[in-house]
């Protein structure tokens, strides 16, 4: 039944285990370890020749089924709840790289993920070359006879970068490289990256799964023997496990996925409109928009626009700082993906790490702002920007 089922449905019911005692919602199993009846028990569980739970490390009831139901929404055939989205990240690429192997990345990411591949990966041995994933002939060259992976964002963090998952995909098949894709910005229920090609898909959970500002989570997700011959043993060991309490708290978030995604990206288009039309504004980026650089490719793979936003004020850091601080409804934060409109300068916060050259091949300029739009009225956002802008220096 579950298979036939669309994907509202699926974020409330899919994956549902239910104790003897027949609850509502799903259960916590707040538990480090399980027992087993005899030690032969013991023994066939540890052997794999019984299923079942052994240390939540591993596993546990509730992670097992928010892993089960991100699958169903991802059209994926297995996955790994992690900590955090960063967790994810990490393990997705670490698992199956080796001293010598080499990483083809592109080069518009968050600050973290470009740090795990242009800083960590090297430190044992992994090379890296990062370039301009918008263009495929970049992918191409980058290739050596050692690329095992591409990684990419896309939508990209902070500028809306939009990157050809498919052709990527049909290089690295060439090459039998596996392509890991970071889905936030789109979302689970815009793009299907599985679906065009991509071996592997990470979310930070935290974002709009989470939605709500409560916790920290991670996943990733693959084909099962992906799973089995790269992450399983890689994640028992290395310990990067989601808590049972977060994985709960997930499932809740993840009923109203739908509802929320939809009223954020139609809060984010109108912004994005209304922000275009003001003389203060340089630039407004919003793939939803018909004069987004990439806007060929977004009709191609996302089947909705995003719940962010970035523009650029023509009076740079000082009109950028201006314009947040005197928002009253939209909050100053680097979080993204949440109920409530939030609002970020990336150059002085998620990627202020880079040096200003390599924020302005990315578009990060000292005017840059991100914009998540939350699920508050349209009108009551607007007029909040408007009144910020009209204390902005021209």
């Amino acid at each position: 039944m579950s298979k036939t089922w669309r994907p509202a449905t699926q974020l409330v019911h899919g994956g549902t285990l239910r104790s003897q005692y027949g609850e509502t919602s799903e259960a916590i199993y707040l538990t480090q370890g399980f027992v087993y009846e005899t030690s032969e028990a013991a023994e066939a569980r540890f052997k794999g020749e019984t299923e079942g739970f052994i240390y939540a490390r591993y596993g546990s009831p509730t992670n097992d089924m928010f892993e089960k139901r991100m699958c169903m929404l991802e059209g994926a055939e297995d996955a790994r709840a992690t900590a955090s989205g960063m967790a994810a990240v990490t393990a997705a690429i670490l698992c199956q790289l080796k001293a010598g192997d080499h990483i083809v990345a592109a080069r518009a990411l968050f600050g973290s993920c470009r740090w795990v591949v242009e800083t960590l990966a090297p430190k044992y041995g992994i090379d890296c070359t990062l370039i301009d994933g918008r263009d495929l002939a970049n992918w191409e060259k980058a290739i050596t006879a050692k690329t095992k992976v591409f990684f990419l964002e896309s939508p990209t963090n902070p500028t809306l970068e939009v990157i050809d998952i498919a052709g990527v995909a049909k290089l690295a098949n060439q090459i039998g490289a596996k392509v890991v894709v970071d889905n936030v910005f789109a979302t689970p229920l815009f793009q299907k990256p599985l679906e065009l090609g991509a071996h592997i898909v990470v979310y930070s959970a935290t974002k709009h799964i989470d939605g709500q500002g409560r916790c920290l989570g991670g996943v990733v997700l693959s084909d099962k023997e992906w799973i089995d011959e790269n992450l399983h043993d890689y994640f028992r060991h290395t310990g990067p496990a989601m808590s049972p309490f977060n994985a709960w708290t997930l499932l809740k978030g993840i009923e109203t996925l739908p509802l929320r995604v939809r009223q954020q990206t139609e809060n984010a288009a109108k912004i994005a409109d209304f922000l275009a039309e003001q003389g203060k504004i340089a630039k407004v980026i919003y793939p939803g928009r018909k004069d987004h650089p990439q806007a060929d490719i977004i009709a191609k793979q996302m089947t909705g626009g995003s719940t962010l936003v970035a523009f650029e004020l023509k009076g740079g850091k000082d009109a950028a700082f201006a314009l947040q601080n005197a928002l009253e409804i939209v909050k100053i934060s680097n979080n993204l993906g949440d109920s409530k409109s939030l609002i970020t300068h990336p150059a002085t916060t998620t990627h202020k790490n880079l040096t200003e050259e390599a924020r302005a091949e990315l578009g990060i300029s000292p005017g840059t702002v991100r914009l998540s739009a939350g699920i508050e009225d349209t009108d009551d956002l607007i007029e909040d920007f408007a009144r910020a802008l009209a204390k902005v220096s021209a």
